[in-house]
């Protein structure tokens, strides 16, 4: 979202600068006295899933992709202080000590916190994993990770995930998953291994809707994860007029009916910004409900195919 032009961000922005009043409607738990940033307690506790192993993660989510350095340390700790308790990030994205320091900052008990991070495809195998994951968790200032995800489905996934079952058991990791997998590579990995993921995280928004990933990760009774859930704004997402349209009944922008999709629909969501008025906006999908006539209506908006070639 850091890459829209003027117009598009003042189109999201209007409703924060019209109807700022995310006191009494965030719905997350209290973030414990943090005065620096001097936002008034948080009064709901965010609905959390239940893994396939019993740990619960919170279904919304911060996410950190190029937060990096000293904004990444502020935004991370901005984000604790607003309510999140989710925290995303990985190897590949250089920012894994920011993100240890602004939890630290945050002042939050570690406990209340769920944090990510992920191997990344250069550290495949089972001793470049188990080292991978140390320089994780050293970097993160951090004695366990509540998730570690496989990045991407390359290289010697059957050994790198042998050695983060033997972490999982170890209670270095309090549950393991993937990212962006899909079904063949799902089926080889359960086929050959102790522990079945708890986590698929794969590319999910408006334009891109895996309504058929979901049905097969159901039934392996993995949880599906989003990344990307506005597309980081390609597409115009943020603008898009049908989007709009369902937005107005509510007084909610796109970037909120978006997240309240994805949140009817059972799926963790990972929102990633580094401005404070998204981060409030983006909480604040939890004071009404998309019809079942407005989930047809996005449903509709399905290109069935990646916004991000890139990444294929």
């Amino acid at each position: 979202m850091e890459k829209l032009d003027k117009n598009s961000l003042w189109e999201r922005r209007k409703f924060i600068k019209n109807t700022f009043k995310f006191a009494t409607a965030t719905a997350f738990i209290g973030f414990g006295g943090l005065d620096l940033f001097a936002f008034p307690p948080l009064k709901k506790t965010i609905k959390k899933v239940t893994l396939n192993n019993g740990v619960k993660m919170p279904i919304l989510g911060f996410g950190t992709m190029d937060l990096r350095d000293a904004l990444g340390e502020k935004c991370v700790a901005e984000a604790i202080s607003l309510g999140y308790r989710l925290i995303d990030t990985a190897f590949i994205y250089s920012n894994e000590e920011a993100v240890g320091n602004g939890i630290k900052k945050s002042g939050i008990k570690r406990e209340e916190l769920f944090v990510t991070s992920k191997l990344w495809v250069d550290d495949m195998g089972y001793e470049k994993a188990k080292a991978a994951f140390y320089t994780t968790l050293n970097k993160l200032g951090l004695d366990y990770l509540d998730l570690y995800l496989i990045h991407r489905p390359r290289g010697d996934v059957k050994g790198s995930w042998k050695a983060m079952e033997e972490l999982y058991n170890e209670g270095k990791i309090k549950a393991i998953g993937v990212s962006n997998f899909d079904n063949h590579q799902l089926d080889d990995l359960i086929a050959n291994s102790k522990i079945k993921p708890a986590i698929n995280q794969i590319e999910t928004h408006a334009f891109f809707q895996e309504e058929k990933a979901q049905e097969s990760l159901n039934k392996y009774g993995i949880q599906m994860e989003a990344w990307a859930p506005f597309a980081e704004g390609r597409n115009s997402l943020f603008v898009d007029k049908n989007l709009s349209l369902i937005g107005k009944k509510y007084n909610k922008t796109n970037a909120q009916v978006s997240l309240r999709w994805l949140y009817q629909r059972g799926i963790i969501a990972i929102p990633r910004t580094s401005k404070k008025e998204h981060m409030i906006e983006n909480l604040e999908i939890f004071d009404f409900e998309l019809t079942k006539e407005d989930m047809r209506a996005i449903s509709k908006l399905d290109l069935n195919k990646t916004q991000f070639l890139e990444w294929t």
